[in-house]
């Protein structure tokens, strides 16, 4: 028979290769997201979305640090709270999107010009059907 824990002891913590697994997961995630800033056809808030989960799992500093940045802890959070999106971002997304798009139908082969447009239009479905987060005091 195994013993009781009491009810508000903390749950074991992951094993240290699954931490490392969700910490280099969410690296990878905030990079790409760093660089769709750049890049018109990729998206940075899900990709900063997919970081603070990651983090949550892999680091309790990432997450925190996450949480804290001027830039991309006000996104985080409103996320969490109800799985809000920044108008801002949603209207930024959009038009890196379009523009991305654009060039990609006037640059690739027509046999895959399409490919992109059809990928950004379900992102930005998928984000404009989100809930806009209040504007920040």
């Amino acid at each position: 028979m195994r013993p009781m824990l009491p009810a508000d002891a903390p749950p074991n913590p992951r094993p240290r290769w699954q931490r490392g697994l969700w910490l280099l997961a969410g690296a990878v995630s905030l990079a790409t997201g760093i660089v769709g800033i750049f890049l018109p056809l990729l998206p940075t808030t899900p990709f900063v979305l997919l970081a603070a989960f990651c983090f949550s799992r892999g680091s309790q500093r990432c997450e925190t640090w996450l949480l804290q940045h001027p830039r991309f802890g006000p996104m985080v959070r409103g996320w969490r709270a109800n799985r809000a999106v920044p108008l801002r971002a949603k209207q930024l997304a959009t038009v890196m999107m379009v523009v991305g798009s654009a060039w990609a139908w006037w640059s690739l082969p027509p046999s895959v010009c399409w490919l992109p447009t059809l990928l950004c239009a379900a992102t930005a479905l998928w984000l404009w059907r989100l809930p806009t987060a209040a504007p920040q005091a």
